[in-house]
């Protein structure tokens, strides 16, 4: 695994909590801390050409960006060309010296449609050059103070510059930051609940939590439909859902008992699992529920290889359900005795333990970046870096696919 290159990424949020964009950190097994350096440069390139080489294709983002970390190597060579330029942020590295070479290659990319981000320039004379030409300049909110962060948002602020806030980790934070007057944020706050209480669940969770019970208890059509007819909202989305173009049916379904028919238990059962998440809309941040989504997906696609359609649909409901004590501001413990799930299920979300527990936490390690964690779970499973970052990228043009 010396020559590989695994894909980790970052959420980029609006100050309402949608994701615009995406860092995408590329971690090399062989040099722990320094992310892509000069001998890395072509296993990055690789990484550009075999993952994201049909970005336009694969990767259905529409509007969202991926924003790239590059150095002075990755800055002047000709793979960065390859990514569809409309999409692509390029973020210049501290390390980056902007003499003449570097200012006319920034221009160039510009020219060509690329975006420009500069990271925490004013730790960096050398990047001085470059704050006429950015597009993105951010701020690392560990390394400033509040009144600092303002400073440095005055500072920088221009009708053609976007200021992006980085390592967000409470809603605090996240509030603070937006008062100063950021519109970008980056980092997990959402993933990580300060204080967990036992909070009452509201009446759309209930509804949801019901019919999944039902359906894991094999109950009949006529049970899960009352379970339905309880709730208008719910009854509504089956039906939207059963007569969206996905289906392809040549007639509307009217009935709940035919839509129910049609869609079949398992089909049922992960919809509802996807509800789960969707069902507080008005309280739940939208980059919440995307990655929670994105989560349930890329666990599902990284145990094709180990298991058959059941445990897979298994994998997906412990992807989405993991950040539901996030989501629902609850602890896990008291969510899982509110709702039926198999034992395994059940290990994986508590312990990240039991057969599918090493999935999820890939997931996790894929979405923290977490470069040692990565490394160590892909080689317990014996997958390569070619297989984690398509799976990768799939379950994120997936999610972004369900226009949730």
């Amino acid at each position: 695994m010396e020559d590989q290159v695994f894909i980790g990424r970052q959420p980029i949020m609006d100050a309402k909590q949608q994701i615009v964009g995406y860092e995408l950190l590329f971690r090399h097994s062989g040099n722990a801390q320094t992310a892509v350096f000069e001998d890395d440069l072509k296993a990055c390139s690789s990484v550009l050409v075999n993952t994201m080489g049909d970005m336009d294709v694969q990767w259905l983002l529409g509007d969202k960006l991926a924003f790239i970390n590059v150095n002075e190597g990755m800055l002047m060579s000709e793979f960065l060309e390859l990514m569809p330029p409309q999409r692509t942020v390029l973020e210049i590295l501290r390390s980056v010296i902007a003499g003449e070479a570097i200012v006319e290659r920034c221009k160039a990319l510009q020219a060509l449609g690329f975006k420009i981000a500069l990271d925490n320039p004013q730790l960096s004379a050398h990047l001085e050059p470059l704050i006429p030409l950015a597009n993105y300049i951010k701020i690392d909110s560990q390394l400033t103070t509040e009144a600092e962060a303002a400073k440095l948002f005055f500072k920088y602020s221009s009708p053609s510059v976007q200021l992006v806030i980085e390592k967000i980790e409470t809603i605090e934070q996240f509030e603070a930051h937006r008062e100063i007057g950021f519109r970008r944020f980056q980092g997990f706050y959402f993933a990580h609940p300060e204080t967990l209480t036992a909070k009452v669940i509201n009446p759309s969770f209930d509804s949801v939590l019901n019919l999944l019970n039902l359906v894991s208890q094999d109950s009949d059509n006529n049970a899960i439909e009352s379970g339905f007819k309880r709730d208008a909202a719910l009854s509504f989305k089956l039906l939207r859902y059963i007569n969206s173009v996905g289906f392809g049916l040549s007639c509307e379904i009217q009935s709940i008992n035919h839509a129910l028919t049609i869609l079949g238990r398992k089909q049922l059962y992960r919809w509802l699992t996807l509800l789960m998440v969707t069902a507080g809309e008005n309280t739940t941040p939208p980059a919440l529920m995307k990655t929670s989504i994105t989560r349930g997906r890329l666990t599902e696609l990284l145990g094709e290889s180990y298991f058959d359609k059941h445990d897979r649909d298994n994998l997906f409901i412990v992807g989405v359900f993991s950040l539901l004590d996030a989501i629902l501001k609850m602890p896990m413990e008291n969510i899982l005795e509110k709702i039926q799930l198999p034992e395994t299920v059940t290990e994986a979300l508590l312990t990240r333990g039991g057969i599918y527990g090493p999935f999820l936490a890939l997931t996790e390690a894929c979405e923290g970046a977490d470069e040692k964690r990565i490394l160590e779970l892909s080689e317990l499973l014996q997958f390569d870096a070619e297989k984690v970052n398509q799976s990768h990228i799939s379950a994120l043009a997936w999610a972004e696919s369900l226009g949730i």
